[in-house]
């Protein structure tokens, strides 16, 4: 089967790194039989945790992307995290904005996978689980790792988002 780009990008990053789902797996991109738009949704059709999920939101940060992955439990406290971060602006992005920075639509945008490098924070709430899931570029589109492999694969800064 033919993989969507976005997909096929997110695999080649995957591969190349060498991922590594919760069980020691090399880390393979999963086809849903259909779009999932929220962390209800696909913890839903993978019989998860809603926590598990890695929620991926690009924010506006003073006219540059930043990428939160956050528990799909969680709310990012955007107010908070823009006096953290010494930021002027911290606004969700519109999707013009996300398709630009990193090559996905919203709704299935993965942590990896774009054309350049996206500042990047990671909920430590993810810690708490053996396995996460996240976006795979498109919203049907999934994948297993862990919040070590996330910070590694994202070259992500671990952070209280909520």
């Amino acid at each position: 089967m033919q993989l969507h780009a976005n997909v096929q990008a997110v695999q080649d990053v995957l591969d190349r790194a060498d991922a590594r789902d919760g069980s020691g797996e090399p880390v393979r991109v999963r086809i849903l039989p259909e779009a999932v738009h929220t962390a209800a949704a696909a913890a839903g059709v993978l019989g998860i945790e809603v926590g598990q999920i890695a929620n991926s939101l690009i924010f506006n940060a003073d006219g540059a992307p930043l990428l939160v992955l956050t528990s799909g439990a969680h709310r990012v406290d955007v107010p908070r995290l823009a006096v953290v971060l010494g930021l002027t602006a911290l606004k969700r992005a519109t999707p013009e904005f996300v398709r630009e920075h990193t090559g996905q639509p919203i709704g299935g945008v993965a942590p990896i996978g774009h054309p350049g490098a996206v500042r990047t924070l990671v909920d430590t709430a993810l810690d708490e689980y053996t396995e996460v899931w996240a976006a795979g570029g498109v919203p049907q589109a999934v994948f297993p790792t862990t919040y070590a492999e996330l910070l590694r694969l994202t070259a992500g800064t671990p952070a209280e988002v909520a």
